[in-house]
């Protein structure tokens, strides 16, 4: 039987992330600040990762363990009209923040995304699929995941989709506060993802960069996965809203500019055996997420920006 690897035991690092404002790069400064680590955190207005020698200068002179990059550009249909600033972020910016760390000697995680894939497959997606990029978004994001790899082999890229949380401005992060203020609200039924709360996927970042095994990790809340409107009907159900206020809806009818994958559920074939705990099922996520809600307990981080 093959030997199973244990990451190595907690230790507090210096952590540079980038894309500060977003709901994602918040949960990870909130999750790497409690744990005792020094986080630097940037927003687009006091590092655009586009910018090369920004972005050499700055890692370079505070010199951290390890960079996380949050930073993105993600407006999909945006995308399709402004495929400059697309190209910008999700691949030029990836590769300057590569480089850098490679000239420092420090562990580099970026975030990628399930849209690197066509969407035809019925199952799971793993890292024995081959990508196929659809829309400019999806080919901005699979050039940044190359061009990682070629500046710096030690990179670790992360996929994700579906993902919900404090703070978050996607349909999956408001759908509660639409359906608690009695809206009704439109549901793709026929698209299918596997949700992500934020606060879990920002904990196997931080477990990734200590690990400090390069790579490409699926990352996403367990389950068979669902649709927008089973995610939807699932928050009625925990939250005690109305389902009468769901419409179903089919991604034909929105008429959006850029194409989609039909379904992009993610499964990782290499995180358990390396000693990673399995994330727990994105219902019980949701569950939380709902609670924290409720309860006012969404707060955001305070930045800590050189």
């Amino acid at each position: 039987m093959r030997p199973v690897r244990t990451p190595p035991k907690y230790y507090f690092m210096r952590i540079v992330i980038t894309g500060a404002n977003g709901m994602l790069a918040r949960a990870a400064i909130k999750h790497c600040t409690s744990g005792g680590d020094d986080v630097i955190a940037f927003t687009r207005g006091d590092l655009d990762i586009a910018e090369r020698d920004s972005v050499l200068g700055t890692i370079g002179e505070i010199r951290p363990d390890a960079v996380i990059n949050c930073a993105a550009f993600t407006d999909v249909d945006g995308a399709e009209t402004n495929a400059a600033a697309s190209y910008s972020a999700n691949s030029a910016g990836v590769e300057n923040l590569a480089e850098a760390c490679r000239t420092i000697d420090a562990a580099f995680v970026t975030v990628s995304t399930d849209y690197v894939f066509d969407g035809a497959k019925s199952g799971f997606y793993t890292q024995r699929d081959t990508p196929k990029p659809q829309g400019v978004y999806a080919k901005s994001k699979r050039q940044g995941e190359i061009g990682a790899f070629s500046g710096y082999p030690r990179s670790i890229i992360v996929r994700s989709g579906w993902i919900f949380g404090n703070g978050g401005t996607n349909f999956l992060s408001v759908m509660q506060g639409l359906l608690a203020e009695g809206k009704a609200i439109k549901a793709i039924h026929d698209s299918y993802g596997t949700p992500t709360f934020a606060d879990d996927l920002a904990k196997r970042l931080r477990e990734l960069a200590a690990a400090d095994l390069p790579g490409v990790y699926h990352v996403t809340n367990t389950g068979e996965g669902t649709s927008y409107f089973g995610f939807a009907e699932k928050i009625c159900e925990l939250g005690g809203f109305d389902k009468g206020l769901l419409q179903p809806t089919s991604h034909a009818e929105l008429e959006r500019p850029a194409p989609r994958p039909v379904s992009s559920k993610l499964a990782c074939l290499i995180s358990e055996k390396l000693g990673f705990a399995p994330m727990r099922k994105w219902e019980d996520a949701l569950a939380e997420f709902i609670s924290q809600q409720k309860r006012g307990q969404a707060r955001l981080p305070d930045l800590r920006i050189l």
